[in-house]
């Protein structure tokens, strides 16, 4: 399988980990639970039983995406990055033109995406414009608000 997703190393492992623990930990208090709701005797009007099936299904469910996504990763090697022009995984210093304003991104796949950690993804249209440019450039960002025009002053690892 073609590994076509770019993961941060602490996203990779932090998504490793999880994916660890529910197949384990959380494999086990699930089926705990299931085994101590059979003890209950009738299952069809049995709601702990119930419950606990649909705590497997989620869980199942749960370790099927985290697979999945683990299987098409990578986690970026920082040392291959420049400071030249922005990829995946480096932190963009901007000015924002309008509000005259710096900002810092950092450029991540859509799977780690967080606004309120300043990571945007390299789909979104901020990510794509920025993607491929140069310190000293202006980019022009077509989002659903509007157009916004941003001054690269600084990339970094």
């Amino acid at each position: 399988m073609e590994k076509t997703i770019p993961l941060t190393q602490q996203k990779y492992d932090e998504l490793t980990q999880k994916l660890r623990y529910l197949e384990t930990v959380k494999r086990t208090e699930v089926s705990e639970a299931i085994k101590a709701a059979k003890e209950f005797g009738d299952l069809s009007e049995n709601a702990e039983y119930s419950a606990a099936k649909d705590a497997q299904e989620k869980l199942e469910i749960e370790i099927a995406k985290l697979s999945e996504i683990l299987a098409k990763a990578y986690p970026i090697d920082v040392s291959l990055l420049n400071n030249k022009t922005v990829a995946v995984g480096n932190y963009v210093t901007v000015l924002d033109m309008e509000f005259d304003e710096e900002i810092k991104y950092q450029i991540v796949s859509s799977y780690e995406a967080s606004s309120s950690e300043n990571k945007i993804s390299d789909q979104s249209p901020i990510g794509k414009a920025l993607i491929g440019r140069s310190k000293g450039e202006v980019v022009i960002s077509k989002t659903p608000g509007g157009s916004l025009q941003f001054k690269i002053l600084d990339i970094s690892k």
